[in-house]
């Protein structure tokens, strides 16, 4: 007994330990990324959750909002192999996977010689989503969740950590094809990038159309974001963490006893919404300087995890209310 116990004390110290070297890490990497980026505090901070606690995120905004900027920018901060594919009406599945070439040697025989496509990257840029066919969708939102593709029966995996970030004009609606409820599912969070605040506009304008722009440097490779996203998974989780997520995450849906939610939303988050809450308010604490996740993490996560895995009613729609303010009337339920 006595021997189990110090075992435990010394993981624990192991883990305090490693947590403190992933604080430093983060730190700097927060600071390399503002050397680019200015302002746009949350969606930098959401997009770096997302990677840091190992999935995909999906970056809703207009056009021109840097969006682009910010994932070549962590590709280069975390020392990424990064590829971007611009998506279009016409691009087809093989576009994105890659396909399979006939080759010819010199004593006339056949072979077939399997070419990866942009897919086979560590951190990749699907720039408007929204644009290309659902059968190139699922393509790449397959290879999201499987994390391997499959061509003419063999199996490929993919580059180890991967990451997709992709990108949706909500403006534009006319000849896009709306991602399925269920593949929105498939990011971690949806970021929503909106337009810089004065100070943060006035310092684009001037630091971006001199002759130089500052360049961010690599703070990490891909194998200490690995094992950053491994001491995600191990940071402990409080009881009263956990019973908010539940609670939370519970009470955005319809049957559950919540009137406003009765009320107005059609249907709800999945069990994939309190996993990501788990995964990502573990991360928010390290980004932000602590060693273990708090209640206050769980409510500032609650709008980028839940509102792509929601949906309202039309009365409510027709009201004018949107997922924020369903999701707002919830967090401030659970503050009490």
């Amino acid at each position: 007994m006595g021997m189990m116990k110090t075992e435990a004390s010394l993981d624990e110290k192991a883990i305090v330990a490693a947590a403190e070297k992933a604080l430093s890490d983060i730190a700097a990497i927060r600071g390399e990324v503002s050397k680019v980026i200015f302002g746009q505090e949350s969606v930098v901070e959401n997009t770096i959750l997302a990677v840091l606690s190992g999935g995909h995120a999906l970056l809703v905004g207009v056009p021109g909002l840097a969006k682009t900027r910010l994932v070549t920018t962590l590709g280069e901060v975390l020392g990424l192999a990064a590829n971007r594919i611009q998506f279009t009406p016409d691009l087809m599945p093989s576009d994105i996977l890659g396909s399979e070439v006939m080759d010819q040697d010199d004593s006339g025989r056949r072979s077939f010689r399997f070419v990866k496509g942009p897919v086979f990257a560590q951190l990749l840029m699907a720039d408007e989503i929204n644009r290309a066919s659902p059968r190139t969708q699922s393509a790449l939102l397959q290879a999201m969740q499987e994390y391997h593709i499959t061509i003419a029966g063999q199996r490929y995996d993919l580059p180890a950590p991967f990451h997709v970030l992709a990108t949706q004009n909500p403006l534009e609606q006319e000849g896009t094809y709306p991602l399925p409820e269920a593949q929105l599912d498939r990011f971690l969070l949806q970021v929503d990038v909106n337009y810089p605040e004065l100070a943060a506009e006035r310092q684009i304008l001037l630091e971006t159309t001199g002759l130089g722009e500052s360049r961010p440097a690599a703070v990490i490779d891909a194998q200490r974001l690995i094992e950053i996203q491994t001491l995600v998974r191990q940071m402990p989780v409080s009881d009263t963490v956990v019973d908010a997520i539940l609670a939370l995450v519970r009470s955005a849906r319809p049957g559950q006893g919540n009137a406003a939610t009765d009320k107005n939303v059609a249907w709800g988050p999945g069990p994939r919404a309190g996993q990501a809450m788990m995964l990502c308010a573990r991360a928010r604490a390290l980004y932000e300087g602590r060693l273990a996740p708090s209640l206050d993490d769980i409510f500032a996560l609650a709008e980028p995890i839940l509102q792509h895995r929601m949906a309202l009613t039309f009365a409510a729609r027709a009201e004018g209310m949107s997922v924020r303010d369903v999701i707002a009337g919830l967090v401030k339920q659970a503050k009490g």
